[in-house]
């Protein structure tokens, strides 16, 4: 690859690029190769390295920060352009319920500014401290919130980007409303960062919630925790979260409140928290109120401590119609038990979203390749999906479970939008 000129950008070379050839997924065996590291400090610097690689035919991956569970940030060859310097807040407006911050700013970051600043974002993907808001929406970022809130693109009202071969464009400012054109904020949002660079995101923001009262209630067995979930979405209610363990999770995680299958909500009035509690308690062996600091330290730590029990995971983000749930759960577990792979789930249960979990040593990981494609064919056979939100990057092959026909639209955005095929090449398609 011919050298990118450092009058451009600031570069990293050598052995200083190695940090940014894996993401989340290191742990499966993957790493990526790169010639060189970009960190440019502004869009315009981003704009002129887009511009450079599309000339000299080199492909370019963006990178947010790095906390992906697909592969998607994971280069195969060309310049990584990570967006880690661009952290700015170009503007907090509480009064207008708005802001807008540089791609590179942590979510944690752009959440505690807008408490701050007394209002609130309910976008809280995993990973919040080290994950960037320009990651968020190149993902199209779920997490517990998700539920009520809705993803990333909820919350983003327009994006400044870099589209090939090197034009800096704002998809849409703060208008309330506009149908002027087709929605590129809404193409780029999920895109994973295959038809354009993010550099900033304006975001909508709302009032913080008064009180936020944790319900969690367990079961005798994953058909009567999926009826109490049914129950919950039929009553009317909106919690803020509403979340399942099925008895593995729950037993590897310690829950202190009894075995079974769990049911974790969350809602922001007393009235709802006890219409919340009449839902649940059919068939419940029990229906607790939790502290939510204590809960939410607990719920985040739920991965690392399946992991410590078990020595290794690999974890696949399907998600199918809600009402489908205990049948993707059970089909978990009977798909793991085909492969003797030791099986569980954890997720969004009022998203129909599972984290199915294969139970391996990280050395053995490849033994789960034959299950994760039962378990997309199984999600896609009960109407759903391969991701929920985590994004189909590298490892996941979209073709093999979208409609030939869907697909070659896709293509066809793909080749409008970066007729090279330099936009983070081999994701996504």
């Amino acid at each position: 690859m011919r050298a990118l000129p450092t009058d451009l950008v600031r570069l990293l070379t050598g052995d200083a690029v190695r940090p940014y050839l894996t993401d989340a997924t290191e742990t499966r065996g993957l790493r990526g190769h790169a010639d060189a590291v970009a960190l440019p400090g502004d869009a315009e610097e981003v704009r002129r390295v887009v511009e450079w690689c599309y000339e000299h035919d080199v492909p370019i991956t963006p990178r947010g920060g790095g906390s992906g569970y697909a592969g998607g940030a994971v280069p195969d060859g060309g310049v990584v352009l990570s967006l880690e310097r661009m952290r700015a807040p170009r503007s907090f407006e509480p009064l207008l319920w708005r802001c807008e911050v540089e791609a590179g700013m942590t979510t944690a970051e752009v959440r505690r500014r807008a408490r701050e600043n007394g209002v609130w974002l309910p976008l809280d993907p995993g990973a919040a401290e080290q994950s960037q808001i320009g990651g968020n929406a190149a993902t199209n970022a779920g997490g517990p919130h998700a539920f009520r809130y809705g993803t990333a693109r909820a919350w983003v009202t327009g994006l400044e980007a870099v589209l090939a071969p090197g034009e800096l464009v704002q998809t849409s400012g703060f208008a309330r409303k506009d149908v002027a054109s087709y929605d590129m904020t809404g193409l780029l949002c999920g895109s994973e960062g295959t038809l354009g660079v993010i550099t900033a995101v304006r975001l909508r923001l709302i009032p913080p919630p008064e009180v936020e009262i944790p319900v969690v209630a367990v079961y005798p067995d994953a058909a009567a925790g999926c009826a109490a979930v049914l129950r919950v979405l039929g009553s009317g209610l909106q919690p803020a979260t509403l979340e399942y363990l099925d008895e593995g999770a729950a037993s590897a995680a310690r829950y202190d409140g009894g075995a079974g299958f769990l049911v974790i909500s969350q809602v922001h009035s007393r009235a709802d928290a006890d219409g919340l509690r009449e839902a649940l308690a059919g068939d419940a062996l029990s229906v607790v109120e939790r502290d939510p600091v204590e809960l939410a330290r607990w719920r985040e730590g739920v991965s690392l401590a399946v992991v410590a029990q078990y020595g290794g995971k690999v974890s696949e983000d399907i998600a199918v119609p809600v009402e489908r749930l205990e049948e993707a759960i059970a089909a978990t577990i009977e798909i793991g038990r085909r492969h003797d792979l030791p099986a569980l789930s954890w997720g969004h249960a009022g998203d129909g979203n599972l984290h199915s979990t294969f139970m391996v040593a990280a050395e053995d990981a490849s033994r789960t390749e034959a299950a994760c494609d039962e378990l997309f064919a199984m999600a896609v056979g009960l109407g759903g999906t391969i991701s929920g939100e985590h994004g189909l990057g590298t490892l996941k092959d979209g073709r093999r479970y979208r409609d030939p026909a869907l697909t070659a639209a896709h293509e066809r955005i793909k080749r409008a939008l970066d007729p090279k095929g330099l936009l983070n090449p081999g994701k996504k398609l």
